[in-house]
């Protein structure tokens, strides 16, 4: 396979290669020396072997990725692929399996030898694992794992002794619990310019995707050229190709989550009989698929997953108490048909629907040269959905959305189904409006679309995208050094939503009277040198850890059942943190959001040091190693950080637990169509995932202070980088 690796000051890798085939092989190789420890972790959640390398640590992971029955998916995926796709595949997996043979060992392999004993060898990559990290980067990335939030809600009001809870309609109380977010893993800001509105006149494309900040990042900026294509992007690691952001140097793209109602959880009453299970379904009860799924867990006993599947999908959630004859949703099922019955979720995932990840997308998107191509392109994608902005070098501008939609009724969009209604049978997927040309500005960021054609979902983002439109509309004409002010803006709306409740207080002390009067003077940026962020930041996490005392709130804290793998979705603290205005204005609950306010500005007032919001506004990344208990956990320079969770500048914190980041901007990128090369691009550690590397966390000064580096595409201001003997052949 005939390639060459180049690089630039910042590390970044560019692959030349005589042809497509090799180019893939070029890249698979590239990742595995750059990215060995995160593509092999990666690998391991795909085929749910996690504990096996872990131990404990990785017991539930495991567990959730057998129920969900990902490896079999991808392996399905992989077996329906086009043959040239499947060759494409193929010659990636083989440049994977080459770069970890010449792989420096990782440190934490070293590590986790040195804590748990042994070692665990590694096997070569299956030919479907990039097809198996491509799904599990996705896999809780759908909107499902909130439809068990909500199911939860309900579910724990009913069951409780809270007069309240029980009066409230059950759609009513999931809005209230979960009115903006989409769970604690989803969001981006992306937004177009036509070149109406640049210097240049040519259009601009920007923005930022939203996701845990993982160390190493998510994202891998890379160059992939060959005689068929030349094109940049940011790249997963362990998967060919570059899904959502890319630049040909003709035509470019970005993506932001559409927030989509796209798989589906469904309610189901499961019946034991003999060895096996039957589910109850529109006709009666049917066969269940069941399996046996065997988790090595290192030091330790191995265990024996049951996995199931009916007619809607894979088992997630099981156990869950069945009985009472009006059940969450007000609809009587009636007597049990019999007492072996057990309720569980199952959840119709659009991948596992039509053996298809939308593999198919990803070369066609590499040799796109216009809008039009792009759109084409990504016809056949599956999932997550995504809202596309897409341009070109002759100045086109679209937008439009892309994947497979479940087609319910918003209301049907909130609560998981009823496996045994046929009126919530599995349906064709939605079809999706076409692409709609952009003659001035588009903006993405999660926003309730203002066209019905593309409103899928039922939780949307309330302020980065009118905060966008606001920037957006300041300058007439755009260049691409001026959107670093936008990808770094700190104001945030949702604070002044806070903020009304203090504004007719009586009763306050001086003191904290001035820390109201403050707050409320403020000009509502979470900038990392305010002062008045600090105290807002304080305010919340009193009012949090006061709010989830209340009768009404703390029902909610009852088991979930899902397995530790949704924890994040049910964190109590959290929930509360994103829903406070609302909760403040609950009487009917018997919260008295006059008190807890009056109550939360005194103690701040107590406990104020006059510090500003960076002084402990830094990165919190996660670390597979960090939930192996003696390890020491790779780390980054501690650098004080504006933003939060929905401002643009996204640095999301869980008030009331922590004020550190956690999730955020796991990239940025501008993407120039009249010249390449001024382009620009970020992340937010580094291009290695070694922390021996020079390039390990040398972006995170400039990602902490809101920038991007440049993007080079002179071949003659690249490095060669020597192969080792047989690489490049």
């Amino acid at each position: 396979m005939g390639f060459e690796v180049f690089r630039d000051t910042w590390g970044v890798p560019h692959v030349r290669a005589s042809d497509e085939l090799a180019l893939a092989y070029g890249q698979g190789w590239v990742t595995a020396r750059d990215r060995t420890w995160q593509v092999q972790t990666d690998r391991w959640r795909a085929e749910g072997r996690l504990a096996e390398h872990l131990g404990q640590a990785g017991v539930a992971w495991d567990v959730v990725a057998h129920r969900l029955r990902l490896p079999d998916t991808a392996q399905r995926a992989y077996a329906a692929l086009r043959d040239d796709d499947r060759a494409w595949v193929d010659a990636y997996t083989a440049g994977v399996n080459a770069g970890l043979a010449s792989a420096p060992r990782p440190v934490e392999v070293d590590e986790l030898d040195r804590v748990l004993g042994g070692t665990t060898p590694d096997d070569p990559w299956p030919a479907w694992a990039p097809l198996g990290v491509f799904l599990v980067n996705h896999a809780l990335f759908s909107t499902f794992p909130r439809v068990l939030w909500h199911d939860h809600v309900v579910r724990a009001a009913r069951y409780s002794d809270h007069p309240g809870l029980a009066d409230v309609d059950p759609r009513d109380l999931v809005r209230l619990f979960d009115p903006a977010s989409d769970g604690p893993t989803s969001g981006s800001n992306a937004w177009a310019l036509h070149g109406s509105r640049t210097a240049t006149g040519a259009p601009l494309l920007a923005g930022d995707p939203h996701r845990v900040l993982e160390l190493p990042g998510p994202y891998q900026q890379v160059r992939l050229a060959c005689p068929q294509y030349d094109v940049l992007g940011l790249a997963f690691p362990g998967v060919p190709g570059l899904p959502h952001f890319g630049h040909t140097g003709d035509a470019a793209w970005g993506i932001t989550n559409a927030a989509a109602h796209a798989a589906e959880v469904y309610r189901e009453l499961l019946s034991r009989v003999d060895d096996g299970w039957e589910a109850l379904g529109p006709d009666g009860f049917e066969a269940v698929q069941r399996t046996t799924a065997h988790v090595a867990v290192r030091g330790d006993e191995p265990l024996t997953v049951e996995v199931l599947e009916t007619a809607r999908g894979p088992v997630v959630v099981r156990g869950l108490p069945a009985g009472r004859p009006v059940d969450q949703d007000d609809v009587t099922t009636g007597p049990l048909p019999q007492v072996t019955l057990e309720e569980a979720r199952s959840v119709r995932l659009q991948p596992r629907v039509q053996a298809d990840l939308g593999f198919g997308c990803l070369r066609p998107l590499l040799r796109a040269r216009t809008a039009d191509d792009v759109a084409d392109a990504l016809a056949g994608w599956v999932d997550p959905v995504n809202r596309v902005v897409a341009a070109d070098a002759h100045g086109a501008v679209l937008t439009f959305d892309a994947g497979l939609v479940a087609d319910r009724a918003p209301d049907d969009r909130l609560l998981p189904l009823r496996a045994w209604d046929a009126a919530h049978a599995p349906r064709a997927w939605r079809t999706l409006a076409p692409p709609r040309v952009v003659t001035d500005v588009a903006v993405d960021a999660n926003e309730r679309p203002a066209d019905p054609a593309r409103d899928h979902g039922s939780g949307y983002a309330p302020d980065r995208a009118a905060r966008l439109a606001v920037l957006l509309a300041e300058r007439p004409v755009w260049d691409v050094a001026d959107l670093a002010a936008v990808h770094g803006d700190t104001h945030w709306a949702g604070a002044g939503r806070l903020l009304r409740h203090t504004a007719d207080l009586d009763g306050l002390s001086p003191a904290a009277a001035a820390v109201r009067d403050r707050l409320l003077a403020w000009d509502l940026h979470l900038a990392a040198d305010s002062p008045q962020a600090a105290l807002l930041a304080d305010l919340r996490a009193v009012l949090v850890g006061r709010l989830v005392e209340e009768p009404a709130v703390r029902a909610l804290a009852a088991p979930h059942r899902a397995g530790a793998a949704f924890d994040a979705w049910f964190s109590l603290r959290g929930r509360v943190g994103a829903v406070l205005p609302a909760l403040l204005d609950r009487a009917d609950l018997g919260i008295d959001g006059p008190g807890h306010v009056r109550a939360a500005l005194e103690e701040v007032a107590t406990r104020a040091d006059g510090g500003t919001w960076g002084s402990r506004h830094t990165v919190l990344p996660a670390h597979v190693l960090a939930d192996v208990p003696g390890a020491a956990v790779p780390g980054v320079p501690a650098l004080p950080l504006g933003g939060d969770q929905d401002t643009v500048r996204c640095t999301g914190t869980v008030p009331g637990v922590t004020d550190r980041a956690f999730r955020g901007s796991v990239a940025r990128w501008v993407w120039d169509l009249g010249d390449r090369s001024r382009s620009r691009w970020g992340v937010p550690f580094g291009a290695s995932g070694d922390p021996r590397s020079a390039h390990f966390a040398d972006q995170h000064p400039v990602w902490a202070a809101a920038g991007t580096v440049e993007v080079v595409t002179d071949w003659a201001l690249l490095t060669p980088e020597p192969l080792p003997p047989g690489a490049g052949a």
